[in-house]
């Protein structure tokens, strides 16, 4: 009988790839002087072990946070996504048209949430133009992807992140616009609340959506998260960008396995 498979995700750098299973990460970058360097360790907040539902989304993302400095402290060299300055210029500008689009009386407040949520993507677009980050991308599709299905695969995987962006979209558009009616001086608690709402009940309809991708809600849903995938956010890598995220997947491996 074939081993069962470990459940495994991964992160993107502009200069390596980021592995993570329940019980550990391994991050593998290869520096501008052409060598590759890997670091790896157990995590100390496991995800894994909260299984309630609305409570294990925002708890994935907390343990995604709590990775990044240690990858910092590990891999000084690791360039992560957003610390480009364009992309940090992005954000600034994204925040900005989302304040004035909120404000703006001429929408609906649904219409106004949708437009927000829709630009608030354009810095994570931005980062992933960076036709390094985005071949590093394919490269962690092809490595996990070949592990989990026992063939070479390509580089786009269905259960990437970027599927997370039509439910997120939907849920942080009804979220904001009910968070929206609160009253003045409970607004901002609203829609902190309607956020962290919003990311729990994406990432359970993201879960329904990977166990039930023959219906048709399902694909409609990761429409835009496929496109978004297909055409921005990965690239062929070569055959050294693979090496690294093989690296960083291996690296992850022993540990879980240890």
């Amino acid at each position: 009988m074939a081993d069962e498979k470990i459940r495994l995700g991964g992160m993107a750098l502009a200069n390596g790839v980021l592995v993570h299973g329940p019980k550990a990460w391994a991050c593998a970058i290869r520096t501008d002087e052409g060598e590759l360097k890997v670091a790896s360790a157990r995590k100390r907040f496991r995800a894994a072990e909260i299984d309630r539902p609305l409570l294990r989304g925002p708890a994935r993302l907390l343990e995604a946070i709590a990775i990044i400095p240690e990858v910092r402290r590990a891999l000084p060299d690791a360039k992560l996504p957003f610390q480009r300055p364009a992309v940090l210029a992005s954000m600034l500008a994204s925040a900005t048209v989302v304040k004035v689009a909120r404000e703006s009386g001429r929408l609906r407040p649904a219409a106004q949430e949708l437009l927000a949520g829709v630009l608030s993507v354009a810095p994570a677009v931005l980062a992933l133009r960076s036709s390094d980050l985005a071949a590093y991308h394919g490269a962690e599709h092809i490595s996990i992807g070949s592990y989990e299905h026992g063939e070479q695969r390509a580089k786009e995987h269905e259960r990437c992140g970027s599927h997370l962006l039509g439910p997120l979209l939907a849920t942080t558009a009804l979220a904001n616009t009910l968070a929206a009616k609160a009253p003045p001086h409970l607004r901002g608690a609203a829609r902190v609340t309607a956020q962290l709402g919003a990311l729990a009940a994406s990432t359970e309809i993201f879960g329904w959506m990977v166990r039930n991708p023959e219906k048709r809600l399902a694909r409609a849903l990761a429409k835009p998260g496929h496109e978004l995938q297909h055409r921005f956010a990965t690239a062929e890598p070569t055959p050294a960008q693979v090496e690294v995220a093989e690296a960083a997947l291996a690296a992850c491996l022993a540990l879980e396995t240890a």
